[in-house]
């Protein structure tokens, strides 16, 4: 270019030249980058399809393409517009003797770049690293009850023309019947799937204790339950007090509960919970039916977090449904194979109500599954991502080191004639790399922090990631530095003194 500029060439013809370079790189890459793009939305979306059918609709959005082509081509812009340019006036500065070396502006721009690269990847990893890191908690996290041969089936209630007796019978009448198939351990119902009914399941009623004090004059809530006899018994959930639940509390039977350990520590602290009263004093309770007779403690079981993947203190009071509540689920304890039962159990569900909709058998195992698949999808497209943005940070890094030891050959040339060893300036060219990493991987902490503390404000769930994600982050940026950082030292140690002071 200084000779293009010595030989009469103006400024618009570098530009234009430029901007023709530009467009062919960044369009070339735009083009790449959809080509990739296209089939890797095909495999998430055959991946996400195993919990979701409407995953198999996921398609690229145009409007984000034309999006990504609009930036690649304002990039080619600035590659065109802002480098400075050579001269023929070589008081600008510019001569064929040093127009190939690096100016220390020159050096420290392309450092900042690449800093500002290496700043991305940080908080792109550091961010990758802590959902992966939240998927393998709620992985590793034990349910508590049994998942891997509970069958979930739904049965919506069919209560047209029904009495509520009625509409009981039918649920008592299904459990009965395919309690008695081959390969059926235990039978119940209730009305909620854990996990899959969320909306059912964050359910909470207000009542008072007989005997216990109001906190702050207000009731204490818990989450309602309405189960069968046998649920626990299904579920792998023992009676830590007193007993389940029987066939005999029915309507018009002294009413009943059953509390979690959280609602008989808090207001039965070393006292016997069982035999004790509530009743419920929520005021939506007679709008839905449920009465505020009191009720009797009759047992205690463990908390059952059945709404989060990993489990909390649950105040919860469970009813029969035989007395007051709904159903709506079908809840099988198989003793093998738990889908294996499912076309026996529909059709004896279809010999009892020949219109009545069964619909969803899963076991608690899948639908805990594909509950987690959104946090699934979010760690493989945010790992994704991450790993895209390290290897442009890797490039980064790489073409500033690259483009210093070219523009640094007399000086490694004068070194090594004056005694410096190869080695040594193998470690420098090196220490540089790890030099602007650590500036990209500190000034990512910064703006990670900054970031935070300002989304924070307008959204109360934003917290940095934890210690192990940002320290593996900052070890990987570290290593890649190195990594990229290996040819040009590599380049910069084999540096002839003869050759690069006989060039000059």
């Amino acid at each position: 270019m200084a000779i293009r500029a010595a030989l009469g060439a103006t400024t618009s013809a570098f530009r234009r030249s430029l901007l023709a370079e530009g467009i062919v790189l960044c369009g070339s890459g735009a083009l790449a980058g959809i080509a990739i793009a296209a089939p890797m939305v095909a495999v998430l979306a055959r991946y996400a399809s195993r919990f979701s059918v409407r995953a198999l609709d996921l398609t690229l959005d145009f409007s984000m393409i034309w999006i990504g082509v609009a930036l690649a081509m304002v990039a080619a812009v600035f590659l065109a517009f802002v480098p400075r340019l050579p001269s023929p006036d070589t008081s600008a500065g510019f001569s064929l003797s040093n127009s190939v070396r690096v100016s220390g502006g020159s050096s420290r721009r392309l450092s900042i770049f690449a800093i500002t690269q290496i700043t991305a990847s940080f908080l792109l990893l550091a961010g990758a690293g802590a959902l992966v890191k939240t998927l393998l908690v709620l992985e590793k996290t034990q349910p508590p009850f049994e998942t891997a041969h509970v069958l979930a089936v739904n049965l919506p209630i069919m209560a047209d023309g029904k009495t509520p007796e009625q509409v009981r019978d039918f649920y008592r009448e299904v459990s009965r019947r395919v309690g008695t198939l081959p390969g059926v351990q235990h039978v119940s119902s209730g009305f909620g799937v854990p996990w899959r009914d969320g909306r059912a399941l964050s359910i909470s009623f207000t009542f008072s204790v007989e005997g216990a004090r109001r906190e702050k004059d207000q009731d204490p809530r818990a989450r309602f339950r309405s189960i069968s006899p046998g649920f626990f018994e299904t579920m792998g959930v023992p009676i830590v007090e007193g007993r389940d639940f029987r066939d005999s509390d029915r309507d018009g039977a002294e009413r009943v509960v059953i509390i979690s350990r959280s609602v008989a520590q808090r207001l039965f602290p070393g006292r016997e919970a069982v035999d004790r009263h509530l009743q419920w004093t929520d005021g939506v309770m007679k709008f839905i039916g449920i009465s505020t007779e009191p009720r009797r403690i009759i047992g205690v079981v463990p908390d059952v977090d059945d709404e989060n993947i990993i489990p909390q203190p649950a105040m919860t009071i469970y009813q029969p449904s035989t007395q007051e509540g709904w159903n709506g689920r079908l809840f099988v304890r198989a003793q093998n194979d738990p889908y294996a039962l499912v076309p026996t159990i529909t059709r004896t569900i279809r010999d009892i109500a020949g219109d009545q909709p069964v619909e969803r058998a899963a076991t608690l195992d899948d639908v805990r599954a594909e509950v987690l698949t959104p946090d699934r999808l979010n760690a493989i497209v945010f790992g994704g991502f991450a790993t895209l943005a390290l290897l442009i940070s890797v490039v980064g890094v790489a073409g500033v080191l690259a483009f210093s030891v070219s523009g640094r050959t007399r000086e490694f040339g004068i070194r090594q004639a004056l005694g410096a060893r190869p080695g040594s300036i193998l470690t420098k060219v090196l220490s540089e790399g790890l030099v602007i990493a650590s500036a990209g991987v500190v000034a990512g902490l910064v703006v990670g922090f900054a970031l935070e503390r300002t989304i924070g404000k307008y959204i109360g769930e934003v917290q940095l990631p934890g210690v192990l994600p940002l320290i593996a982050s900052a070890a990987v940026i570290l290593a890649a530095a190195v990594i990229a950082s290996a040819l040009p030292a590599a380049r910069a140690a084999k540096v002839d003194p003869a050759v690069a002071l006989r060039s000059e």
